[in-house]
């Protein structure tokens, strides 16, 4: 039996022996009532612990379903929410190959299988993991499962390419081979605004006061303003629709729209006889020249968006090469010319200094 001090009104403790280990404890509560109700539920049990609460039977679809609501609910961004969907649809069709139905027979083994079965590669396929593990950590905390399978798996190998700015030259062949006003200035507002293509084709006008474009930072939230040139301005003027945006009728999804896009301008950049063009290069154009015009890396990274310095560093790392090296050319063009002829002509004049012991000294 276990005996509870009365003296005063101090945490209680208790003192005794349980399933024949000795207890000396405070019960961090101050009330007897309690106290006593917990002492008699360690008895019964024959042990402090808490009984383990059995597993909930969840469905790998109903969880995934739940997932999905949850991100809706939390008012996630709904290019996230698309992506969540996908994956959804993905292990669900792995599942179904495989004769699984609930989320207790995937292990890690099975996860690395479902790994394999992906298409996606490179950093696509990293963030891929990154949502499995979300789903699989969400599926915890609900109780579904008692550990995540996918906490040690790894994400396959990134071996990104090198970031390609479209040239002077190829910028204004592209603009040449533009069919009409509006590829024109979806052109404009992708090269001088970094926005991606799903951003600039569903741009509301709202967005731009004063010639400025409202962005919003991913990492903290807050509102910055980007400059837009006037011909650009005037290109948006142009293509302007009714209900408020430049390119949207504001009926279809935004994933397909920007689809859209991505198809009217790929005979764009074929007429323009440019290799290996896509519209995420407008947004590399900006961040490049942006560099070497001498803005800081910090803030590249927030016209951007990004969430981290470290993101902007790895994506545009040639860009600040570029940027060292005319940094160390502007260096070099404050050399004095008039000191280097000076010298010159004092070595001349004293002699070539000798090596002696490792010491120079003149002749």
């Amino acid at each position: 039996m276990l005996t509870i001090y009365r003296r005063c009104k101090c945490p209680i403790w208790v003192d005794g022996l349980l399933g024949g280990e000795e207890i000396r404890e405070s019960l961090k509560l101050r009330d007897w009532e309690k106290a006593n109700i917990k002492i008699h539920e360690w008895e019964e049990r024959g042990s402090k612990e808490e009984p383990k609460k059995e597993l909930e039977p969840m469905t790998i679809e109903d969880g995934l379903a739940k997932w999905v609501k949850d991100a809706k609910a939390r008012n996630l961004h709904s290019e996230t929410v698309r992506k969540y969907k996908l994956l959804e649809r993905m292990m669900m069709r792995f599942a179904r190959k495989k004769g699984l139905r609930f989320l207790t027979e995937f292990d890690l083994d099975t996860v690395r299988a479902f790994r394999e079965s992906w298409p996606l590669r490179n950093s696509a396929a990293g963030r891929q993991v990154d949502r499995i593990r979300s789903f699989f950590d969400f599926a915890r905390a609900s109780r579904w499962i008692a550990e995540n399978p996918a906490e040690w798996l790894k994400a396959p190998k990134v071996t990104s390419p090198p970031t390609m700015p479209f040239s002077t030259e190829e910028m204004a062949a592209i603009l040449a081979a533009a069919d009409s006003y509006e590829t024109n200035a979806m052109v404009l507002l992708m090269r001088y605004s970094g926005l991606r293509i799903g951003d600039a084709a569903t741009l509301a006008a709202s967005r731009i006061h004063d010639g400025k474009l409202m962005l919003r930072t991913a990492k903290t939230g807050t509102v910055e303003y980007l400059p837009l040139p006037p011909f650009l301005l005037t290109a948006l003027e142009a293509v302007k629709r009714s209900n408020g945006y430049f390119f949207w009728t504001g009926a279809s999804k935004r994933s397909s729209v920007a689809d859209t896009w991505r198809k009217r301008l790929a005979p764009v950049f074929e007429r323009a006889g440019v290799a290996g063009a896509h519209p995420h290069r407008f947004r590399d154009t900006f961040a490049v020249e942006l560099l070497l015009a001498g803005v800081p890396l910090e803030r590249v990274s927030v016209l951007l968006g990004h969430s981290s310095v470290k993101v902007t560093e790895k994506h545009y790392a040639p860009g600040v090469r570029d940027r060292q090296m005319q940094l160390e050319a502007d260096v070099r063009r404050t050399w004095s010319t008039d000191l280097t002829l000076d010298f010159a002509k004092q070595s001349q004049t004293r002699g070539t200094p000798e090596v002696h012991g490792g010491n120079a000294r003149p002749n």
